[in-house]
């Protein structure tokens, strides 16, 4: 019993030691399985993260031979391209939407990492089927030199056609746009929120843009006179003698459009449309600031940077004159008229009046190369009588305007050459019709002080002529702004302008008298006075300025909630002076840009990189 007992005792521990192994095992198996699918997880989910980068990549390389092909007017290549890119954005779409990489979209934590790379694959997926695509396609159908204004008409069906197809695109971008946006961009990884922030850019970028082609599809038809035929008030705007929006009304003439037949009527001059009695009415504000002297003469309409005010008082003042009715108003200066010629190639003058006027040395074939010269220097040395300059001035912008109506120079070029013009503020538009206005608003050729074509933290700098004559031709400016530290929470920014008169140091003598003024406004023959008016972001304070580093009075006004800084500078021949307005209590906490009146020079010369200032520790 003794051996019984003892043998009992002992397999009971055996049998226990048999059990005890299955539950340790079930753990470690189990455990096994997890880290198996855990790794074949992450590696799987790695060659989607490669697919999806890779594809990407490649589409964002194919944008630019986009830009070439449209810009080259080569519609096929266009075509070949989008079709290419959208193999790579739906690969890149297919990747994201793969099972484990959506299961890894839910989890905590990291899961909005891989949430956001599905959602910008999808954004590039839907802006290329639902953007792209309709839009290249609608472009392969414009014959964009047909549709340009002629002497003989143009058939504007096309373009009214494509409008819905672009308006739907720019919709869809706008859509995906949204989406990014709406992504917390502060719980992403670098790896993933840097891309992500690149990609919301580029899509604001693309909003703008089909946003704008959009409008231009739904109103130019019937601007271009498709309904009815349109008459706008040409204003040419002379840089020689500087007004904000750019210079003097130099040559005015009636362009009319009907159904897309563009013809030039009969040219005048600010001059002939003499002194307005009473004068045309202005807001308080602006009549503060520039006078009444903006509805008194159409010498001085664009005293003030505001283009829509200046337009629609010129459009009063030369009905009022004439007693015709224009649609609207439409500026432009001699450097893009330049840009124009680039397009059309030279234009010969024929009128035997000016033929005669140019016997006196004047080019009798302008190109985008002299143009600019002969239109605001030479013909001032050639030429005595001031009447006579306004003529070969008003008669080189209809030859200009006739090469044209000719239907001379390729559309892209022309294109092209009138929106740098645009870019620059040489090119400016207003429409006596409120619903085309309201689209125009919202984009730089409005040439608006404020409203939504106004950036943020927009500063503005206008010059306008105190010396009574044709010096600024002469002057050479820079403009920069100068980033401070912020103080009590508000931005500080200090606009540095400095001015150069290169004439000669003789100008007083070797200038005509025309050119110099001759001291008739009580400037000296040579010397060149200059009104530099500047403009701060909305609800900012202009608080001090200076003159070559030494604080002087200046005037203070508010126009459109935005605070503006005026004070006149005088330079003899060879003389530079930098003035300096610093705006203060700026609440916009958005990187600074300045616009300024487009002179002479190239606008890339002008406006200087901004400087930024370090701030103590």
């Amino acid at each position: 019993m003794t051996e019984n007992v003892g043998s009992s005792t002992r397999n009971p521990p055996r049998s226990r030691q048999r059990h005890n192994r299955r539950p340790l095992l079930l753990p470690l198996v189990a455990v096994g399985v997890l880290l198996l699918i855990t790794v074949t997880g992450a590696a799987w989910l790695a060659s989607k993260a490669s697919a999806i980068d890779s594809e990407l990549n490649a589409a964002t390389l194919l944008i630019q031979p986009l830009k070439e092909a449209i810009t080259g007017d080569n519609p096929g290549d266009a075509a070949a391209t989008v079709k290419q890119l959208r193999a790579h954005t739906t690969a890149a779409n297919e990747a994201a939407n793969d099972p484990i990489w959506k299961l890894a979209s839910s989890l905590p934590g990291l899961g909005s990492n891989f949430s956001a790379v599905s959602e910008v694959a999808r954004s590039a997926d839907d802006v290329t089927s639902l953007g792209l695509e309709p839009l290249v396609k609608v472009y392969s159908t414009l014959d964009w030199q047909a549709l340009l204004p002629s002497g003989t008409g143009t058939d504007l069906g096309p373009l009214q056609a494509a409008s819905p197809s672009v308006s739907a695109a720019a919709n869809a971008v706008r859509l995906s746009a949204d989406r990014l946006n709406q992504i917390d961009i502060g719980k992403l990884v670098p790896q993933v929120a840097d891309p992500l922030t690149r990609a919301r850019d580029q899509l604001q970028n693309a909003t703008g843009a089909l946003d704008a082609a959009a409008n231009a599809a739904n109103i130019a038809p019937g601007m271009l006179g498709s309904q009815t035929p349109r008459n706008y008030l040409l204003m040419i705007q002379n840089n020689a003698e500087s007004r904000s929006s750019g210079g003097i009304p130099g040559a005015l003439a009636v362009l009319s459009l009907d159904k897309g037949t563009l013809s030039l009527g009969s040219q005048s001059s600010a001059s002939d449309i003499g002194v307005m009695a009473p004068i045309v009415p202005l807001d308080p504000e602006q009549q503060q600031i520039y006078s009444g002297r903006v509805g008194k003469f159409m010498q001085d309409v664009n005293l003030t940077p505001d283009f829509p005010t200046a337009a629609s008082t010129a459009q009063a003042m030369w009905e009022r004159k004439t007693g015709q009715r224009v649609d609207g108003v439409i500026s432009i200066d001699p450097v893009a008229l330049g840009y124009i010629l680039d397009a059309t190639g030279p234009v010969t003058i024929t009128h035997p009046e000016l033929v005669a006027l140019a016997s006196v040395g004047l080019p009798t074939e302008l190109t985008g190369k002299n143009v600019v010269q002969t239109l605001l220097s030479d013909v001032y040395a050639k030429i005595e009588q001031p009447a006579l300059q306004d003529v070969y001035f008003a008669g080189v912008a209809q030859e200009i305007f006739a090469a044209l109506s000719e239907g001379r120079g390729n559309a892209t070029g022309i294109i092209a050459g009138l929106s740098r013009g645009t870019d620059e503020g040489r090119v400016l538009v207003w429409s006596g019709l409120a619903a085309e206005q309201s689209v125009i608003a919202k984009y730089t050729v409005s040439g608006s002080i404020a409203g939504p074509s106004v950036a943020p933290a927009q500063f503005g700098v206008y010059f306008n002529d105190g010396t009574g004559a044709k010096m600024d031709y002469h002057v050479k400016r820079t403009v920069q702004l100068v980033k401070e530290c912020s103080r009590d929470g508000y931005e500080q920014t200090t606009v540095r302008v400095t001015s150069t008169n290169t004439a000669p140091a003789d100008a007083a003598t070797s200038l005509p008298a025309y050119v110099t003024g001759g001291g008739a406004f009580g400037v000296p023959a040579g010397s060149v006075q200059t009104n530099i008016v500047a403009y701060g972001p909305v609800q900012a304070n202009v608080e001090t300025a200076k003159v070559d580093g030494q604080s002087t009075d200046f005037a203070p006004f508010v126009h459109s909630n935005r605070p503006v800084g005026v004070l006149a500078i005088k330079l003899a021949p060879g003389e530079s002076r930098t003035v300096e307005f610093t705006f203060g209590k700026i609440v916009q906490h958005t990187e600074p840009n300045v616009v300024v009146t487009p002179t002479v020079q190239a606008v890339k010369d002008v406006i200087l990189p901004t400087e930024i200032l370090p701030c103590g520790q």
